[in-house]
């Protein structure tokens, strides 16, 4: 066969072969085509006379807010959607008839209200729940009128994420398809600024911009706050403002000349006193919704209670002077130990009718919920024996102080008072009262005859105190078997300073957060130590200045060196290591000096019941908890016992009761502090650090809790 011709190319007879399906092209000249302006002019009109259609079939165009080209029809949309698997849904419009449709204006229906999936995939089952109650309180659905609450989940349950939570959605969306609030202000300590700055980074992930503030002139701060409230419409460039408490107070005049959609106070039972000023400036901010975030709510004073509900729903419990009448006065008399049936039947009413109140707007999970998502929490009271020269300079400050004598009709004074710090501090190293025997103070005269030959506060002497001679095996052992960090907290910073000497003396590496840390710096150590990279082995902390909200997770193993008469400070510190992030198994140490006045406060701790575990202070707290018999018991010594606290509490997880080992054969170490003792069941013993101190023959009663129960280990 022929192959078949090309096109173009020329056949036999010579002829150019043209392909039929091509016309010939026409010739090009270089002179213009003219057209007719008439012409012109109608076919640009038939251009612009054609309506616009959307060139691909079956286009509906986006359903959010930005959506151009496109007019949307029908009832309005949630932001996200609320049958997707996984969906928080706060609210749900009710449900409408055929004929309710027809008639309803559809700029008018109400939409879901669901939290954006970018959190709610990250909330817990109880994250979820809180959520949903912070809503439903903040816009009056659980009680009509009022728009507060109080979150008082216990530490470590993710308040602030659920807070954070509670801010975006406000921020976003409402039923009525359009944000709820245009601002919210978070005031917290002000170690917790650049946190909760951090906090709303990590979740939201750039999405908003807050603004926080903690450091500067006046004049700087007064200029921001003025631009925070100066924000107005639908997208505030930083409608989130971070500020600590001292900040606000020094400049809320700034913030009273707006109105402000939430106001969150985290850390919030510092407001319990409502005349102080800090209290008094927030109350005077311009808006209905409040939220106050405390972990250890207070519910041991009344009136430190109706305080702190009545800053987020005022009104509620009625005015301060009905309270009194109907609810702490009754109550009061109902739990005295002389109250009549009558009284006592009373006072359990009222008790029942304030609590059905108050959990309409108060929240409160344990941190038992914590143990599915966390490593082993194992916490151990450890009673250490006074050396000999505590004991002895103990005994002394008793015969010549005479504090019991000072006590009269079950007041406590000034001096006794100065009494128990004396003894406290004396707990934790005679080198915190070494002072007072130079100046032979009242308690302390001679006492210096009774320290070693050529001593001196320069150096820390650990075999002089028991709990320092405990610590400083358990930071030996720590150290030289394990990569884990310690956290050591205490209430004094004289106390601080001794770990200070210590940790140059055995060359470890440290870091220490107290008062006269500033704010900016305080963030900066916290995120450097709990680096996995950092070379710091130990932080010290000052309960005081940093006990609360601090994120220590990069450490799991906690010491307590003495014990506050607030059991919420206590709480509050040791919660530093067993939170969200923590991977390893955690210990908690409490130190205790045996048979004394430490073991009367941690007995206080324990059997603080009813209504709340939290005080304000110290002289109050005395006062108002200790009878004129448990005020002597206070200032004496008991040398005869391995745990005060152990023989009271008639412990049930002792096997032929205690078990006590002796110290090693041949050791001639002067300072045994007498047998450790311990509950006999032996998941105490499975933490190798206090084998190891137990083998070194450093010797105390031993106690201790863990959620291992709840896992059902």
């Amino acid at each position: 066969t022929r192959k078949r011709q090309k096109a173009g190319s020329e056949t036999e007879s010579g002829e150019c072969y043209r392909s039929p399906f091509r016309k010939p092209l026409a010739q090009l000249t270089n002179r213009p085509r003219c057209v007719d302006s008439s012409q012109h002019e109608a076919f640009i009109r038939s251009i612009l006379s054609k309506p616009f259609r959307i060139p691909i079939p079956n286009y509906k165009g986006p359903t959010g807010l930005r959506a151009l080209g496109i007019k949307r029809a029908g009832l309005r949309s949630p932001l996200h959607d609320p049958f997707e698997e996984g969906a928080l849904v706060l609210y749900e419009p009710p449900p409408l008839s055929a004929h309710e449709q027809l008639k309803i204006d559809k700029d008018k229906v109400p939409v879901h209200v669901v939290v954006d999936p970018v959190l709610s995939r990250v909330l817990r089952p109880h994250q979820r729940e809180g959520v949903k109650f912070l809503w439903d309180c903040v816009t009056s659905r659980r009680i009509p009128g009022s728009h507060g609450c109080i979150m008082a989940d216990e530490m470590g349950l993710g308040k602030t994420l659920q807070c954070i939570t509670l801010m975006w959605t406000l921020l976003r969306q409402s039923p009525d398809c359009k944000p709820e609030i245009e601002k919210a202000i978070v005031v917290s300590p002000s170690s917790l600024v650049r946190n909760w700055y951090n906090e709303v980074e990590k979740w939201l992930k750039g999405r908003i911009q807050p603004l926080a503030i903690d450091g500067g002139s006046k004049e700087e701060i007064d200029r921001k706050l003025v631009d925070f409230m100066n924000q107005r419409g639908l997208r505030v460039p930083s409608p989130i403002l971070i500020i600590s408490y001292e900040t606000f107070r020094l400049h809320a005049e700034a913030l009273q000349k707006g109105t402000v959609g939430l106001v969150i106070c985290d850390e919030g039972h510092r407001l319990k006193n409502s005349e102080n000023q800090t209290y008094q400036a927030l109350n005077s901010l311009n808006t209905p919704r409040r939220v106050l975030i405390s972990g250890t709510p207070i519910q041991n004073d009344l009136l430190e209670y109706f305080s702190l509900v009545h800053f987020v729903n005022s009104g509620i419990l009625g005015t301060a002077q009905e309270f009194k009448r109907h609810f702490e006065i009754p109550i009061l008399k109902g739990r005295d130990a002389d109250a009549s049936d009558a009284e006592r039947h009373k006072g359990e009413e009222r008790l029942k009718e304030l609590i059905s109140i108050v959990n309409r707007c108060l929240i409160r999970r344990t941190s038992d919920i914590l143990s599915k998502y966390l490593p082993v929490k194992i916490e151990q009271v450890v009673c250490c024996r006074l050396t000999p020269l505590q004991a002895e300079l103990y005994k002394n400050f008793l015969r010549q102080a005479k504090p019991v004598e000072e006590l009269k009709e079950g007041k406590i004074n000034v001096s006794s008072l100065s009494s128990i710090t004396s003894l406290k501090k004396l707990c934790n190293h005679p080198a915190l009262i070494y002072d007072k025997c130079v100046e032979e103070e009242e308690g302390f005269m001679g006492a210096l005859d009774l320290f070693p030959a050529g001593y001196s506060t320069k150096s820390v002497e650990p075999q002089l105190s028991g709990k320092m001679l405990v610590l400083d095996y358990i930071l030996a052992v720590t150290k030289s078997t394990s990569n884990d960090k310690v956290v050591l907290v205490s209430n004094y910073t004289q106390t601080l300073d001794l770990f200070e000497k210590l940790c140059r003396n055995r060359r470890y590496l440290y870091v220490r957060l107290d008062g006269t840390m500033s704010i900016k710096k305080r963030a900066t150590v916290v995120e450097r130590f709990n680096s996995p990279s950092s070379p710091e082995f130990i932080f010290m902390l000052s309960s005081k200045a940093g006990g609360c909200g601090l994120n220590l997770i990069g450490a799991n193993r906690l010491v307590m060196f003495d014990p506050d008469w607030n059991p919420a400070n206590d709480e509050q510190a040791m919660a530093r290591v067993w939170r969200d992030g923590q991977k390893k198994t955690c210990y908690i140490y409490r130190l205790l000096s045996t048979g004394t006045i430490e073991e009367k406060i941690f007995q206080r701790q324990t059997h603080k019941k009813a209504l709340s575990s939290c005080v304000v202070d110290e002289e109050q707290d005395v006062e108002r908890h200790f009878s004129l018999g448990e005020l002597k018991e206070l200032f004496t010594l008991n040398e005869t016992t391995t745990s005060d606290t152990h023989d009271k509490i008639k412990c049930r997880r002792c096997v032929n009761g205690h078990q006590v080992r002796p110290p090693p054969e041949g050791s001639d170490c002067t300072s045994d502090l007498s047998q450790w003792n311990h509950c006999a069941d032996k998941r105490g013993l499975q933490d190798s650090v206090l084998k190891a101190a137990w083998d070194a023959a450093v010797t105390f009663t031993f106690h201790h809790h863990s959620h291992e129960e709840q896992r059902g280990i």
